[in-house]
């Protein structure tokens, strides 16, 4: 079953509920009927906005320590909260269910193209905020759903191949860029490990906990065991792709992140021993994908690369 259809079926079930609760509200307590539609999606509303503080909640208790210069006032949090309990609404019952693989080539543009690759439980409907701005920039790309859902991390090195040599043989580029978002950043790595870096003239991460978070033992699946932190075998996975890498892989990634992550805790579990990093604060783990600076530094990576003339 795909991510999309998942994601169509949850929504599904929320517009049932708040259907099911107005209709409760009109019919045995005769309250008006706009007033029990509101009652009905703010029912939905609050679960869902629950779920997130729950999320900031578990990270908090793992969290690393916030440099003084990202630290956060009430106002700062309540921001941070708002803005990605809007990103995972926009990105859960709008991007995702009608997201899917897509390729879009611009011919002639002669600049890196790439490859987005989305973090776990997701799917290429989340990249909605950075596609404009690549087409904007005329630069090719396209995406991969790593699907199952719950396979190892691995096993999305197939797909991932595939669209490498996809989108090379569409451009003519001897390399690709890679953005991705979350485990999409362990994916991507991992593929290297099979198939090598001599392909890759950037990997951009963002939100990758690259070297494990502790919300992973609440994940399903075998991606989610090899991001663990703790628990029975936790970190092997991690530390066995770590021992594959030597300086010039490493020197390839850019990891971007931010110091309030609610799915990455502690939130230093981002940055990867020689990367290049770029912290950001005040801003949350699906969010990432759609905060204009951060997308502003994901393009500013992308256009080194023209002027580095790789």
């Amino acid at each position: 079953m795909s991510t999309r259809l998942v994601t169509r079926l949850l929504l599904l079930v929320q517009v049932s509920a708040a259907l099911g609760i107005a209709w409760s509200l009109a019919h045995w307590d005769g309250v008006a009927p706009w007033k029990a539609a509101l009652a009905g999606a703010g029912s939905v509303l609050l679960v869902r906005l629950a779920i997130n503080l729950n999320n900031f909640v578990l990270a908090a208790c793992f969290a690393s320590g916030t440099p003084p210069e990202f630290r956060l006032g009430l106002a700062g949090r309540l921001r941070l909260l708002a803005g990605e309990f809007v990103s995972s609404m926009l990105t859960t019952s709008w991007l995702m269910p009608r997201g899917r693989a897509r390729m879009r080539i611009h011919p002639g543009a002669g600049r890196v193209p790439v490859l987005l690759l989305h973090g776990y439980g997701c799917n290429s409907g989340y990249w909605a905020r950075l596609v404009p701005l690549l087409d904007a920039a005329r630069i090719s790309h396209a995406s991969v759903d790593l699907e199952p859902v719950g396979a190892g991390i691995d096993d999305y090195a197939a797909a991932v191949e595939r669209t490498v040599e996809a989108l090379r043989a569409a451009t003519g580029a001897g390399q690709v860029a890679i953005v991705a978002h979350s485990m999409g950043g362990l994916v991507a790595r991992a593929w290297m490990r099979a198939h090598g870096s001599a392909r890759v003239a950037r990997l951009v991460t963002l939100g990758t906990p690259h070297q494990g978070t502790a919300l992973a033992r609440f994940g399903l699946g075998a991606n989610g065991r090899q991001m663990r932190r703790s628990g029975p075998g936790a970190g092997r996975w991690l530390q066995a792709l770590a021992d594959s890498e030597d300086s010039a892989t490493r020197a390839l990634v850019t990891s971007i992140y931010t110091h309030h992550d609610n799915i990455v805790s502690p939130q230093t579990s981002s940055v990867l021993p020689g990367a290049r990093h770029i912290a950001f604060g005040g801003i949350g783990h699906v969010a990432l994908g759609h905060n204009p600076h951060v997308l502003d530094a994901v393009m500013g990576e992308l256009a080194a690369l023209d002027r580095a003339g790789r």
